[in-house]
């Protein structure tokens, strides 16, 4: 896809409208519906030019002297939806999440590793018991799960059975996180992507190539959180 002006990332979701969030860092993300076609969107973008440059200036003056902190106001991602990171002054807990992400403003030079430690253990816990529930569906045995932070990929089954999981995939809609889930389980019966493989999937889940598709185009943006 041709690259919008004044856009920076573009990420694609089931939802039914086009929105526009300036960061703090001044990084511009649209969201758009799966389907909105690139020259609608670049419409909306320059309907918005205006806006945009004022948000984009605003931060330029308040950008943090220490780059590479998360500050509070940006938004993260967890199951399908963004919910925002608000600082506090005080807290019991360092980080907590509440309909958004609660950090105690003395942890802020640690929020990305704090953060990738929560989505980690959170992961721990609902991803085994979704693996266990789709493999007892479909009559399938693996040998152990482990959740990863690994660069590029979402997922794998070795030849042992055992079944890894990138913890960004919290960040994902859950019918997409179950499509990965569901394509690794797939690698027990088909260690390969030939057509027997592609065809157990869509057994599995008649719509994959819908979420398959999410993640050729949300993916990439999703790797990059909280490196």
């Amino acid at each position: 896809m041709t690259k919008i002006p004044l856009v920076d990332s573009l990420l694609r979701s089931s939802r039914r409208t086009l929105a526009i969030q300036v960061y703090p860092d001044g990084k511009v993300v649209v969201r758009a519906p799966v389907r909105a076609l690139g020259r609608d969107i670049a419409r909306f973008v320059e309907s918005k030019r205006d806006w945009i440059l004022q948000k984009k200036a605003q931060a330029a003056q308040t950008a943090p002297a220490a780059s590479g902190h998360l500050q509070g106001g940006e938004s993260l991602p967890f199951l399908g939806k963004d919910y925002p990171l608000q600082v506090v002054e005080s807290q019991r807990a360092a980080l907590f999440f509440q309909d958004g992400f609660f950090l105690r403003r003395s942890e802020l030079p640690a929020a990305a590793a704090l953060l990738r430690d929560w989505y980690a253990k959170t992961a721990n816990t609902l991803i085994p018991p979704r693996v266990e529930k789709f493999a007892q569906t479909f009559g399938l045995h693996y040998n152990k799960i482990a959740i990863r932070s690994a660069r590029t990929r979402w997922g794998s089954c070795s030849s042992a059975g055992n079944l890894n999981f990138n913890w960004r995939l919290l960040m994902a809609p859950p019918p997409a996180m179950d499509y990965v889930i569901l394509h690794e389980l797939a690698h027990l019966l088909h260690p390969n992507h030939s057509p027997a493989f592609w065809a157990q999937v869509q057994k599995m889940m008649p719509e994959y190539q819908t979420h398959r598709l999410w993640f050729k185009q949300n993916g990439a943006a999703l790797m990059q959180k909280l490196e």
